[in-house]
């Protein structure tokens, strides 16, 4: 007697929650008192956590010191509307990193917990 065991894989999610827009604009930090004094008192160490919680490297974005334009900030928030099928422009998001990168990290942080869906997996077993 054979047993057959199937197992899908779990899809990346690429669904836009609600919509194809931003769910808070750059300057609505004041709605997260907590997140933007976080930001304001220490943007790097903000930077990193929120990187870390994205799924990338924690030091990351201390590479934002190299040139005018940070990269980092410039680079999760253009992943972070491709992930989420966000409508804009990479001009926006060089425009949004390079003149204010902590209001940036502030509108990544509260998109990705607006949007946040826990992956779950299932423990597949076959009775014998």
């Amino acid at each position: 007697m054979t047993t057959t065991l199937v197992i899908e894989q779990p899809k990346p999610v690429t669904d836009a929650v609600e919509n194809s827009q931003w769910s808070s604009g750059v300057f609505d930090c004041w709605g997260d008192m907590n997140t933007c004094c976080f930001v304001f008192w220490c943007c790097p160490c903000f930077a990193c956590k929120t990187t870390r919680e994205y799924g990338q490297c924690l030091c990351l974005p201390l590479l934002d010191i190299c040139g005018i334009v940070p990269p980092i900030t410039f680079a999760m928030r253009v992943s972070l509307r491709e992930r989420y099928g966000i409508k804009g422009t990479m001009c926006n998001d060089c425009m949004c990193a390079t003149c204010c990168r902590a209001c940036t990290w502030c509108q990544i942080s509260r998109e990705m917990k607006k949007r946040f869906q826990p992956i779950v997996l299932i423990n597949a077993k076959t009775k014998e």
